[in-house]
């Protein structure tokens, strides 16, 4: 299935994902790498892995539509059958959601739903929780938004820094996304009436993938 890697920043999570695919455990090719950002060290890896890179930035069009409508365009010529965000720092509109309904996969880290939005290991530690994560769900509209497919816990000890949170979340986010990519790639994975379906049983919530 092609693949395409939407990112904004260093591509440890395209590492991952490009490193999958070269152990033959992705079951998925990866097309082309997007970003929104010119100096990212995720295009390096990419370029690196003998990907094709494109870089479509936010600030040479006059608004999100035309942004979105140009990353539509380079899409459909990479003739492109899955979208996978990682690390993409854009809040995708219904606009394009649309156009990939049902093919948009993202990872975030923390237990969706708690923690939308950015700093979330340091804010799953501000508010006293004794575990944490990470979660791969498909894509909507809305910020970190759509079914949740996967989730994988890690424990927050006393003390912890956000930095030690983020690492043990790392691990866990190596693991299960391209996991839920060949599951996907494989068509054991559908998003069906705002459901994530694996292997034709709808996921009433999420699985868990432990440290």
């Amino acid at each position: 299935m092609r693949t395409a890697v939407l990112l904004s920043g260093k591509g440890e999570t395209l590492q991952a994902i490009i490193d999958a695919q070269k152990c033959g455990h992705l079951h998925a090719h990866i097309a082309c790498v997007i970003s929104d950002r010119a100096d990212t060290l995720g295009l390096e890896r990419a370029q690196a892995a003998g990907i094709a890179t494109a870089v479509i930035a936010r600030a040479q069009y006059a608004s999100k539509v035309a942004f979105e409508d140009a990353l539509i365009v380079q899409l459909n010529a990479a003739k492109v059958e899955l979208v996978v965000l990682a690390g993409f720092m854009r809040v995708l509109s219904v606009h394009f959601t649309q156009a990939f309904a049902g093919r948009i996969l993202n990872i975030h880290p923390s237990l969706l739903p708690k923690f939308k939005g950015l700093n979330t290991h340091q804010r799953a530690i501000d508010a006293g929780e004794t575990e944490h994560g990470t979660s791969v769900h498909f894509v909507d509209e809305s910020l970190d938004g759509g079914p949740v497919i996967l989730q994988a816990k890690v424990p927050i000890f006393p003390h912890d820094s956000a930095d030690e949170v983020a690492q043990r979340v790392k691990q866990q986010e190596r693991q299960i996304y391209p996991l839920v990519i060949s599951w996907f790639a494989q068509g054991r994975l559908v998003q069906h009436n705002n459901s994530a379906v694996l292997d034709g049983k709808v996921l009433g919530a999420a699985g868990y993938a432990s440290e």
